[in-house]
């Protein structure tokens, strides 16, 4: 090749930057030049020279200038041929995905300065790109997922990662038979630009017909079929799964089916051979060989090393006893735990117990015949104490609203149930992000450890924006709420940011209206009361105005209204036994009831112009495990079983309540009642992201007194979206989706409800900027006006399916869909479907 004039000819130095290039260059040795021009010059390997300059050629779009820059090379540096800076520039080039080829020649040698060619073959760039075969809405959504973009470097690489990805986006939806061509075209209209035309023919979606297994005696087809989550032959009537082949599913599916066998003592199971056969229907056969191998069982199970816990006490973490069927799984799980906060295993007892840097392993020592000799291998090693605790992310949040939580201080042994427990603590703050993150630094010399908590701070505040549909009118709510105020900076201007924050205190102010009445709101909740022991105050101030609405016609009369100002103060504490998931709270409230013919609907009562007094004394005993995250519990449980009573003053008074002449003012000038209610959750996790809510409560309203009969205050409202209306009558609304808001009760209230509920829900995601899933329900509930009409199992179903999406400065925003299976009371036609709307906190 001339280089130069042809006075000057020179051997080529060639270099190939490829995965054989650098064992290429090493075994260069010597460059010649034609003795012609520079007799007697030689190239010396491993010697040191001045790079004078470099030209480039073979470019097009790119200038010289540029790929100097990519090189890294410069004029006057010292280099080696070959050398780790050349092959390095070389890398270089190919790295920046710009060219297809680089070679390098020596173009000059003059004394001690050499001086360096690189010709380059650049990639083309990608232009016009067209996708046929399938609907225009798809290619574009194919084309965006494939991330293919217009001037991307078209490569080899490309074109075969383009043409699979394709392929497998439609195979891996049942359509086997996918065929993808990908033709690349130059394009005249500009330099070195191609333009790719691809079509797809997906054709028919292949499904799987039958499932056959060969060599299978201790389980049924059946049973091995039901082992494959992903994989499933055709099944008239089965929607929710479809029958199709992903390769990385099957194959998932296999080790499924080697799991099962391994939990029923088939340790040695294995699959021999997996064919796929086609049909002539255009279906598949899919049929597996397997080899079961013989059924073990346990033998002796001996425990080494332990000095701690007896063997007595292990083995009741352990439960497996000698005889058992062999299960390396579940015996593994005893060890070391399933992974769930809730796990009982060996492990866990020691890591509970200080012994932080323990080991406990099941090793197999023997297998004779069909039996499993098996020890358990303890090293207990000594006990850790807690050197040091921090936190770290709480920007805004005090420590030491986080430490007082925290279920570990420095001193105390290692225990890994306290900080599991302390993560769920930090939780239900509802200040941070559910995924706190531990990091334990264990120091083993010291036999210390120092535990970090790691929190991502969500906001604190709220603006509440409520809204629903019921009783003939919209209900909306406007409110502020205040999570994590701090009440000592009030009068601290340089805390407004915008507001003081970080004590975990809550204020919330609160407006609500519509058609029927208004209410306005006051509260503040101080969870720490004296900031050393988990006692809450709380205490709120209210004030209500309801106007009169007929149930027939849905027309407000606001010259019949009753007005409410109210005030109540509370304590709560927390509880050490049974265990401090427990909390006892205590309340007393009075309200004053001021009626302006306002007709309470019940017998008859009317009231003329007077204030009705309703001072009550509220108690309940709660206790919430559930845990760790607020928004999307997966673990745990929250029940609360609570009272609230006047006094009787009706056995006290010596009124004759039969008496026709006694004034219905005076008849319940002093309100008397008690109330019983019961609410129970559990939340049953089957996997991180998908979690079953059980849910059951009911409650009474009861009278001292039969001739004084039940107040016209206090009642339940059940049916529809569950949004409390807050009119401040003490009513409590129930939510039962499918039917309309309060249409399971009478028009003034139930004095019994009862309500059951099933909701699967599926966390699709928990970022601390929103926290979204989707549920699946059954409910079943009813109210009732007395005793006479109450029936436990007359009850009113439905089932539907909603959404959550849960945004820190909004609360929880939601929609539900759901059939009402039965008719409302008075009517003979199912409910039907129903749309909730929900906007406000409820969880």
């Amino acid at each position: 090749m001339k280089l130069f004039s042809a006075t000057i000819m020179l051997t080529a130095l060639f270099f190939t930057f490829s995965a054989k290039a650098q064992t290429e260059l090493d075994s260069l040795s010597t460059v010649k030049i034609d003795t012609t021009s520079t007799k007697g010059t030689s190239f010396e390997k491993g010697k040191e020279y001045i790079l004078g300059s470099i030209s480039v050629t073979g470019l097009k779009k790119f200038s010289e200038e540029t790929v100097r820059v990519f090189t890294g090379l410069r004029n006057g540096q010292p280099i080696k041929l070959p050398g780790d800076k050349l092959t390095s520039a070389i890398k270089k080039l190919y790295e920046s995905k710009q060219f297809s080829n680089v070679d390098v020649y020596l173009a000059r040698l003059d004394g001690n300065t050499v001086y360096l060619q690189f010709d380059v073959l650049e990639l083309p760039q990608l232009n016009n790109i067209t996708i046929a075969g399938i609907k225009k809405g798809k290619a574009k959504e194919l084309q965006k997922d494939a991330e293919l973009k217009k001037g991307a470097m078209v490569t080899d690489n490309l074109i075969v990662t383009t043409k699979n990805y394709f392929t497998k986006k439609y195979t891996d939806k049942g359509f086997l038979k996918t065929k993808v061509n990908l033709d690349v075209k130059k394009d005249t209209s500009d330099i070195n630009i191609v333009n790719m035309a691809i079509f797809i023919d997906k054709g028919k979606k292949i499904k799987i017909k039958d499932i056959n297994f060969v060599g299978n005696k201790a389980l049924s087809g059946k049973n091995l079929r039901k082992a494959m989550k992903n994989t499933k032959q055709k099944l008239l009537g089965r929607f929710w799964k479809g029958s199709k082949y992903i390769e990385e599913d099957f194959q998932e599916d296999l080790e499924s089916i080697l799991d099962k066998y391994s939990r029923l003592g088939y340790r040695d199971a294995r699959i021999l051979s997996d064919k796929i056969s086609w049909n002539d229907d255009n279906t598949i056969n899919i049929d597996i060989e397997l080899e079961e191998g013989r059924q073990y069982r346990f033998a002796e199970i001996l425990f080494v090393g332990n000095k701690e816990y007896t063997a007595e006490q292990l083995q009741l973490y352990l439960k497996i006893e000698k005889g058992d069927v062999y299960n390396g799984a579940v015996l593994e799980e005893r060890v070391k735990g399933d992974g769930s906060p809730t796990s009982q295993d060996i492990s866990t007892l020691y890591q509970d117990n200080g012994f932080l840097f323990s080991s406990v392993n099941a090793v197999e020592t023997k297998v004779e015949n069909d039996s499993i000799t098996v020890e358990i291998r303890i090293r207990e090693d000594e006990k850790a104490r807690i050197k040091k605790v921090t936190v770290s992310g709480n920007e805004k949040t005090n420590d030491h609203v986080l430490f007082r939580e925290l279920r570990v201080k420095p001193g105390d042994l290692f225990s890994r149930s306290a900080i599991i427990r302390s993560i769920r603590e930090i939780g239900q703050l509802g200040f941070f992000d559910s995924n706190v993150s531990p990091d334990v630094i264990p120091d083993y010399q010291n036999k210390t450890t120092d535990i970090d908590f790691s929190v991502v701070e969500k906001g604190g505040s709220q603006i509440e924006l409520q809204g629903g549909y019921g009783g003939g009118s919209f209900i909306g709510t406007l409110g502020l709420s205040f999570n994590n105020f701090s009440i000592k900076n009030i009068f601290n201007k340089e805390a407004y940011k915008p507001l003081p924050m970080g004590d975990g205190q809550t204020l919330s102010l609160r407006l609500q209206t519509s058609r029927t009445y208004n209410t306005y709101s006051f509260s503040f909740t101080e969870p720490w009361l004296g900031g050393k022991k988990p006692k809450s105050l709380s205490f709120s101030v209210y004030s209500s105005n309801q106007y009169q609405l007929d149930y027939t016609t849905y027309d407000v009369d606001k010259s019949k209204s009753l007005g409410i100002i109210g005030a109540s103060v509370g304590l709560g504490q927390r509880l050490k036994w049974p265990d401090d998931f427990f909390q006892l709270s205590q309340s007393i409230s009075y309200q004053a009831l001021k009626s302006n013919n306002y007709n309470f609907g019940l017998a008859g009562l009317n009231l003329n112009n007077g204030t009705l007094n309703n001072l009550s004394y509220n108690i309940s005993l709660s206790r919430n495990s559930a845990g760790p995250s607020l928004i999307f519990p997966t673990y745990g449980s929250e029940f609360t079983v609570g009272a609230k009573a006047t006094f009787p003053y009706s056995l006290l008074n010596n009124k004759d309540y039969n008496d026709s002449d006694l004034d219905a003012v005076d008849k319940y000038k002093w309100l008397e009642y008690y109330k019983l209610n019961f609410k129970g959750k559990w939340y049953t996790a089957f996997t991180d992201k998908l979690v079953l809510m059980t849910n059951a409560e009911a409650g009474y309203l009861g009278s001292y007194n039969s001739e004084l009969g039940a107040t016209p205050v206090e009642r339940y409202f059940v049916g529809g979206d569950g949004i409390a209306a807050y009119q401040l009558d003490g009513r409590e609304t129930v939510g039962l989706r499918g039917y309309e808001n309060s249409g399971l009760s009478s028009n003034y209230g139930g004095t019994i409800y009862n309500k059951f509920q099933l909701e699967l829900r599926y966390s699709i995601t928990d970022a601390p900027s929103a926290s979204i899933y989707t549920l699946g329900f059954l409910e079943a509930g009813n109210s009732y006006d007395n005793f006479d009409e109450f029936n436990p199992f007359d009850l009113k179903r439905s089932a539907g399916v909603g959404v959550r999406i849960f945004m820190p400065a909004f609360g929880l925003l939601g929609i539900d869909f759901a059939h009402g299976f039965d008719p409302l009371p008075g009517q003979t036609t199912k409910s039907g479907w129903q749309t909730h709307f929900i906007i406000g906190k409820q969880f």
